[in-house]
């Protein structure tokens, strides 16, 4: 029988290796692309082919996860990069550079505890601080974030705090619009007529298995990013209409009993104000944040998702799914509770069988408001219509002379053995590398 090393050498010799890696490398190398047959045809006015293509065709994946393709994770990275940084500092996608004189903040909303967990914090002079356990622990520790007692830790409320955290951020939102009319003076019914607040939010995993969000807040005018703040608007006054809205907010559900269980925001909620000028830094030595990093963090745990150590990169379809996976038992647990969650009538409507590999989490990761910034629809077909006007170009052919006719069917997704993945994994880190390496040598110059 072949070893690996042999059946990659012998797919290396085959007379079509040329012409498949070069459809790997149009993917970035991703890791499970999908495969497509038909053609794809430039035509004129009358209908004559100016150029045709016809076989086997690759489109990347598509998913944002690090854990699952790298190559997609990092074009994920790249288009929410600039969404987050066009609503940051404007000059790009229709967003004015004026929104960097206006009132904003970076925003971290966390969940409540369920129970004592194993902590590693440090004090100032960055001496460790000893655990509730009584030890201190290494930042290795695998046993950070989970419960110091799973007995008496609370996993029902942990899953349905997390399920339910979508609707508490929505909630959240409607109140601090209220709390800033409060402050300006103005009825709350009054706040759309002369402001607008703008987001930007990303959904990162603790090492207890529940998300916070980090938020990079901005008061607009009523019509966005194109109009004014109002006068009254400060940075000061988001910053304490913030503290105020997410100590204000709840949302009321029941435990399986029929309990009442009031969801709240945990008791840490940060707040700094993002500074236009600052070296790029992720923040100076006051807690004030830069722009440019602050976007690059953002778009980071945009594509983190869950990860190997804290949940699945795919659903649960049965316990026998939930026994097989290689997790830390706190984090199983979890996933149970939100699978024997979804099995009850009065939670149906959470569908928590589907999100139970997300350890309940029902949201999107990287979300905004309506008039925060561009789309990845926009994004995405600017750089569509870049790619087309580049082939064009190469054929000599005129935009606008050109029909583009395009008939392709599924074929298959995904390489078709170990060998053409091993490949490919290959061909993805070296267009990484390469791409740090530019970076690198940019920044240098």
């Amino acid at each position: 029988m072949l070893t690996l090393e042999d059946r990659i050498t012998h797919r290396l010799r085959t007379t079509d290796y040329q012409a498949w890696r070069a459809k790997v490398h149009r993917v970035h190398g991703c890791a499970k692309p999908i495969r497509l047959t038909g053609t794809h045809r430039l035509e004129d006015a009358t209908g004559t082919a100016l150029h045709h293509f016809a076989g086997e065709l690759f489109v990347p994946c598509g998913n944002r996860r690090e854990s699952v393709c790298p190559a997609c994770s990092d074009r994920y990275a790249a288009d929410a990069f600039h969404l987050v940084r066009a609503g940051l500092l404007g000059g790009t996608k229709g967003i004015p550079e004026s929104i960097t004189t206006k009132p904003r903040a970076f925003v971290t909303l966390t969940a409540p505890s369920f129970g004592p967990v194993h902590a590693r914090r440090v004090t100032t002079r960055g001496r460790v601080r000893p655990c509730a356990c009584g030890e201190h622990h290494r930042e290795a520790d695998t046993r950070i974030g989970t419960p110091i007692d799973p007995e008496t830790y609370d996993y029902v409320g942990s899953v349905l705090w997390q399920a339910h955290a979508g609707v508490l951020w929505q909630r959240f939102v409607m109140r601090l619009r209220r709390e800033l009319a409060k402050r300006a003076g103005i009825r709350a019914r009054e706040f759309g007529e002369v402001a607008r607040i703008s987001y930007g939010k990303v959904a990162e995993y603790q090492r207890r298995g529940l998300v916070h969000f980090h938020a990079i807040m901005r008061l607009d005018g009523p019509e966005g990013p194109t109009d004014p703040a109002p006068a009254w608007g400060s940075a000061q006054l988001l910053e304490d209409a913030v503290y105020a809205a997410a100590a204000a907010v709840t949302v009321t559900t029941e435990r399986p009993d029929g309990t009442p269980l009031e969801l709240v925001w945990g008791a840490q909620v940060d707040v700094r104000r993002v500074q236009s000028g600052l070296s790029a830094e992720v923040e100076d030595e006051n807690g004030q944040i830069s722009e440019p990093r602050l976007a690059a963090y953002i778009a980071k745990y945009a594509t983190k998702g869950t990860g190997k150590t804290e949940a699945a990169d795919t659903p649960i379809r049965s316990e026998l799914d939930i026994a097989r996976l290689r997790v830390s038992e706190h984090h199983r647990r979890i996933i149970q509770t939100a699978w024997e969650l979804g099995g009850l009538e009065s939670y149906v409507d959470l569908n928590l069988r589907r999100w139970a590999h997300m350890l309940g989490f029902r949201g999107h990761f990287l979300t905004k408001s309506r008039r925060y910034s561009t789309t990845f629809k926009v994004i995405r077909g600017d750089r569509a219509a870049y790619r087309l006007a580049e082939t064009l170009e190469h054929l000599g052919l005129a935009p606008e002379s050109v029909t583009v006719v395009n008939d392709w069917q599924f074929h298959g997704a995904g390489y078709r053995d170990d060998a053409e993945r091993e490949l490919a994994a290959g061909i993805a880190q070296r267009i990484r590398d390469d791409r740090k390496h530019r970076y690198s040598k940019e920044n240098r110059s």
